[in-house]
């Protein structure tokens, strides 16, 4: 019996990689973030309903440079995930569609996700 030759499905080696592509993968990874992420919230909370010295330890770990640089990823991840849904909210619009559109709209979510998360944390956390 002859083989017959079948059509290949278009592969990653077929499309050449974009942006657009990139923050896909990109706002998928803050969306599981965000669960480790809001865990550490949890734990916090947790831990002033307890208080006491479970309390200082949390705060002390958080206060930490390594604390500091978790908790400030985790505010990136949200801030971009969130405008990541906008940036999909306006493509249900359909508006942004373009090729040009579609690059635009994520260089700008990019930009004000790094920009939003640097002005909170100056507001927030180093002016307190």
């Amino acid at each position: 019996m002859a083989s017959r030759a079948r059509p290949l499905s278009p592969h990653l080696s077929i499309y050449r990689f974009t942006l657009t592509m990139t923050m896909s993968i990109v706002h998928r990874a803050t969306g599981v973030a965000n669960y480790a992420g809001t865990a550490l919230l949890v734990l916090w909370l947790f831990a002033a309903a307890v208080g006491g010295g479970f309390f200082d330890g949390v705060n002390w770990l958080f206060g930490s440079w390594l604390g500091q640089i978790v908790l400030f990823g985790y505010t990136w991840s949200l801030v971009h995930h969130m405008l990541g849904g906008v940036r999909h909210f306006v493509w249900d619009l359909t508006k942004g569609m373009d090729a040009v559109g579609r690059e635009l709209l994520v260089r700008l979510q990019l930009g004000a996700s790094v920009g939003i998360t640097i002005i909170g944390w100056i507001l927030f956390v180093v002016l307190k």
